[in-house]
């Protein structure tokens, strides 16, 4: 049986837009980024949709926080009486997908025609105010550490485990030793993905960054490139300093053939998953990789009825290349293949929660402009917490028209091994799971944290201080694998310390 018209869900308009104002006072807010961007996908559908919005979904921003909720300012800027008005939980890298999925079943399920979609953060200009009001510099004004500023730091925070960019190394380390990788070989793994990315951003004119990096360029320390957290370099992590805002309009092939959207201009949507890992990432069962994403991507290609092979463009979320580094692992994509159509969230754009926004509007233009006929979604976020993937093409997908549960978190829980107990207290004998050096802005190191597997199985954290610097020199000059070695933990002061047997 043919699928109903009214129930296809497709993508007809996307909007993206970048703020580079000379005047930070002068910029666009994070309301405003939306609103521009939805309005710029009304053009690229041809005109006249906002008004007839009957759902309007917003990823949670936090460049301006102090103007929460904004999905009904949002609804009321584009002139849009939607009876359906939410916001993302959170400002999760996931957060795009999801709500394009819920559209979708929202439209397979007869309750809307047309939605509209968007994101948008003013880190940029949030950071550059925060700075003139402070008299400090825009570097003391990061939006994500200042999330935490005034909360009393607890047990991950005090050995240094506070952002994703502090995190993120943990899966990164753990990756390279499962896969049998020298330092020099994983870096290398990372540079050739990220430089394709730069490549990418280069040509897009959305993108932030318009600077093509080497391999070499993106991985090697230098005083433009510093260390961030081994062993991510400041051109390898999320670049969050962006005016970024992109959104689009989701509607039912009918509806898009009864406003005269010419056929080629049709995006289809197909069916899309998620799973996601426990929030804490103490609980988690492993660092070499993600039982969450490993269902959500599997079954994405599953429901999809495609392989790698029949993939034209992907997006793997790259806020760290851990992320995209597991992802093409577990579709088998090749190193050599890009990966991104936007630019990665180094080049492109990091605004938070948004950007897979980015990337859908890109993977449409992708497919109309002919680059191919699929196009696969990869969305990450929190601290590789978060899920969710999705397939795009320009002719209707398996199960178009059909509402379908995208949640398969029971099935992610299934196929998670047992979690190690997490114990604060321990002294004693245990060997790296895993691990990341912390660095000042000179470039010098702060500190390093391991995570030690305990020889009953159970879990804790140990700090090295940075000025144990043959310990610090173990962890990071490539000379050794320090994945798996021996060591104690001991306490010194308030915290326990790591010491190489």
């Amino acid at each position: 049986m043919a699928a109903d018209p009214d129930k296809v869900a497709v993508i007809v308009g996307v909007g993206q837009v970048n703020d580079r104002p000379a005047d930070p006072m002068a910029g666009k807010d994070a309301l405003g980024l939306m609103i521009a961007a939805l309005e710029e996908a009304e053009k690229d559908a041809g005109g006249g949709w906002l008004g007839d919005v009957e759902s309007v979904a917003v990823v949670q921003q936090i460049s301006f926080r102090k103007d929460n909720p904004l999905a009904q300012k949002v609804a009321d800027g584009i002139g849009s009486k939607a009876g359906i008005v939410y916001e993302s939980v959170g400002p999760n890298g996931d957060s795009p997908i999801l709500l394009l999925n819920e559209a979708a079943n929202r439209i397979a399920r007869g309750e809307i025609r047309i939605a509209a979609v968007t994101g948008g953060e003013a880190l940029r200009t949030a950071s550059q105010r925060a700075a003139i009001a402070a008299k400090t510099s825009v570097a003391d004004q990061n939006p994500l550490r200042n999330l935490s500023k005034g909360a009393k730091p607890g047990y991950r925070q005090i050995y240094g485990l506070a952002t994703p960019v502090d995190v993120y190394p943990l899966y990164e380390n753990a990756g390279r030793a499962a896969y049998g990788q020298t330092l020099e070989e994983g870096q290398r793994e990372s540079g050739e993905i990220w430089s394709r990315f730069s490549e990418v951003a280069a040509q897009t004119p959305a993108a932030w960054i318009h600077a093509p990096k080497s391999p070499q360029e993106i991985v090697e320390p230098t005083a433009d490139n510093r260390p961030i957290a081994f062993p991510y370099t400041k051109l390898m992590v999320a670049n969050s300093s962006v005016n970024q805002g992109a959104g689009f309009i989701v509607t039912s092939l009918a509806e898009a053939r009864r406003r005269g959207v010419p056929e080629e201009r049709i995006i289809y949507v197909g069916r899309g998953v998620s799973a996601h890992e426990a929030d804490d990432f103490l609980a988690r069962d492993r660092y070499d990789k993600s039982p969450s994403m490993e269902v959500c991507l599997k079954r994405t290609l599953e429901f999809n009825e495609v392989t790698a092979d029949d993939l034209d463009l992907v997006e793997l979320y790259s806020c760290f290349p851990c992320v995209p580094k597991m992802a093409r692992r577990v579709i088998g994509w090749p190193v050599e293949k890009q990966a991104t159509v936007f630019g990665g969230l180094t080049f492109g754009g990091g605004p938070i929660g948004n950007y897979m926004a980015h990337a859908v509007a890109e993977m449409v233009d992708a497919l109309r402009a002919g680059e191919g006929e699929k196009g696969l979604l990869f969305a990450n976020g929190g601290f590789a917490t978060h899920n969710h993937a999705i397939v795009l093409g320009t002719q209707p997908l398996p199960g178009a028209g059909e509402v379908h549960e995208f949640d398969l978190q029971a099935e992610a829980d299934g196929a998670r091994g047992p979690v190690p107990e997490l114990v604060k207290d321990y002294t004693g004998p245990g060997e790296v799971e895993t691990y990341t050096v912390f660095y000042n802005r000179d470039g010098s190191a702060k500190a390093g944290v391991v995570v030690a597997k305990l020889p009953d199985g159970k879990r804790t954290l140990a700090q090295v201080p940075g000025s144990d610097a043959a310990t610090i020199a173990f962890l990071s000059d490539g000379s050794a694998e320090p994945v798996g070695t021996p060591g104690e933990v001991v306490a010194e002061g308030e915290l326990m310390v790591w010491k190489r047997a």
